[in-house]
């Protein structure tokens, strides 16, 4: 085959977070959202496909960490970049953006118009912040605005959290907006990427045992989902207060130039 062509071992691991994400689209289809428009929806096959539909989106996180990982160590193809933004689209993008969309349709106090707009907006988030990717070049070991697959598990949070509708929206926009802003985010390398995946693990065992109805498994989930929101609200905080603390210690060395 041309050389263009060839997938590397990368790009079989981003392959797999694009199937992922489509998977988690499908459970949320046949296990959510047509029962609940035939009328015979079980609560506990909506939690069962709603924890399916997150873990694939949590497996697909995995893949898109360790196709960097392995990309960097061995190779990726030509291919490489334009498969890893599409595979996120799919898994970070529409995803999480279905899983908003059809919680509109489901829940009892949402508005499923206004939920579509919500939708739409983590979409379309998702979309801008990958084509500026492509375009702009950060300092190495940043991101320019909220990762998306961080982004994507953090809406899946809001709508897991069930809070009031409003509360949920305003915190849905507020993900949307921290994935287009200029805020910088660490990138996954070293501790973190180990820290990270750790997470993903501990995630993936809350949503189980949400799933399988244990002992106090909501109340697992609910804080597993409530220390996701913390995350990623305190990160900002924490890039903000370091661009301040940079630039007093650039006004004290630009004023200490210029004294005699």
């Amino acid at each position: 085959m041309p050389l263009s062509l060839r997938l590397s071992i990368a790009d079989t691991l981003t392959l797999g977070n694009a199937t992922c994400g489509f998977m988690a689209v499908y459970f949320t289809t046949t296990g959510i959202l047509i029962p609940h428009l035939t009328g015979s929806q079980e609560s506990g096959m909506a939690r069962h496909s709603a924890a399916t539909a997150v873990i694939l989106m949590l497996c697909a996180a995995v893949f898109d960490l360790f196709d960097g990982l392995v990309a960097r160590k061995l190779r990726s193809s030509p291919m490489g970049a334009e498969l890893d933004n599409l595979s996120d689209l799919i898994s970070f993008g529409l995803a999480p953006a279905y899983f908003v969309l059809v919680y509109g349709m489901v829940a009892d106090d949402a508005h499923q118009r206004v939920a579509a707009v919500g939708a739409i907006v983590v979409l379309l988030a998702v979309v801008l912040r990958l084509a500026r990717f492509s375009c702009v070049t950060m300092k190495d070991g940043m991101f320019q605005g909220m990762p998306s697959p961080f982004g994507a598990l953090t809406v899946v949070s809001i709508v897991l959290l069930e809070l009031p509708f409003v509360a949920t929206l305003l915190a849905i926009l507020g993900t949307a907006w921290l994935m287009v802003s200029r805020v910088e985010y660490p990138k996954p390398r070293g501790r973190l990427a180990v820290a990270m995946l750790s997470w993903i693990v501990v995630s993936m065992g809350l949503l189980a045992a949400w799933a399988f109805d244990a002992p106090s498994g909501q109340l697992l989930l609910q804080t597993g989902c409530a220390l996701q929101l913390v995350t990623g609200a305190v990160i900002p905080l924490f890039a903000t207060a370091r661009r301040v603390n940079n630039f007093r210690d650039n006004r004290r060395e630009a004023r200490a130039a210029q004294l005699p």
